[in-house]
């Protein structure tokens, strides 16, 4: 390359990133952001400004929010250990049925909130499949408590979670683990220092995602635990 080849290349650089972008992108992209933006910017003009700090500062709205907090978090951390080696079975073990079992783990998702609590009251509840084991033999009541709301919680928000790191464990190169098998490591080392650090990325924007989706629960924790202030009114 003459010295003219290389005085002309920053300029091409540059045009090449000032490359216009295709309209056929540009325009559902626009009208993408608007869904999103306008009834966010609705509901900012009719909110009521004057009386929101009043209203924040009352004693049932701080505990509702610290309730919020505390369960959605509480919620995601569960989702954490059980999601993410449910997710690692789905993506690396093979076992009849495996498809059946990755499509119940989503249903969740698409659940109405009020189904997904009468389903928790039937599985869980003082006459439920489970729960009347839970209370005879351990004296465990789930429904209208504080863990109710975080199991609530966990059961709509994990499969957000699962879904994310599965489709990430599915997707990671596992020459790296088969070389550190191949080292020496033992199966958990090469799950803790391989694989999990090359799916971090997603376990984070999962977590995040299954946290969101805790906070904003309401059907399914009012239906399941009830919505007593300090207790389960989040």
């Amino acid at each position: 390359m003459d010295a003219a080849d290389r005085t002309r290349e920053p300029g091409r650089r540059a045009r090449r990133g000032r490359r216009r972008a295709p309209v056929v992108l540009v325009v559902p992209a626009v009208v993408g952001g608007l869904l999103v933006v306008l009834p966010l910017a609705g509901l900012v003009q009719r909110a009521p400004w004057s009386d929101l700090w009043a209203l924040l500062g009352t004693e049932a709205v701080r505990e509702a929010l610290r309730l919020s907090l505390l369960t959605s978090t509480v919620a995601t951390v569960v989702s954490v250990a059980l999601g993410v080696p449910l997710a690692w079975v789905l993506a690396r073990v093979a076992f009849p049925g495996r498809r059946v079992a990755r499509a119940l783990v989503t249903l969740p998702m698409v659940l109405p909130p009020v189904v997904g609590g009468a389903a928790l009251l039937l599985a869980l509840g003082r006459r439920g499949l489970v729960g009347q084991y839970l209370d005879q033999w351990f004296g465990i009541v789930l429904p209208f408590s504080t863990a109710g709301v975080v199991v609530a919680e966990t059961f709509v928000a994990m499969p957000f979670l699962v879904v994310t790191v599965e489709a990430a464990f599915r997707a990671a190169d596992r020459r790296y683990e088969d070389a550190a098998a191949t080292l020496g490591a033992r199966p958990w080392t090469v799950f803790r220092r391989v694989t999990l650090p090359a799916v971090r990325p997603a376990l984070v924007a999962g977590a995040v995602l299954c946290w969101a989706r805790a906070l904003g629960e309401f059907g399914a924790t009012i239906t399941f635990a009830g919505n007593l202030q300090g207790r389960t009114q989040t």
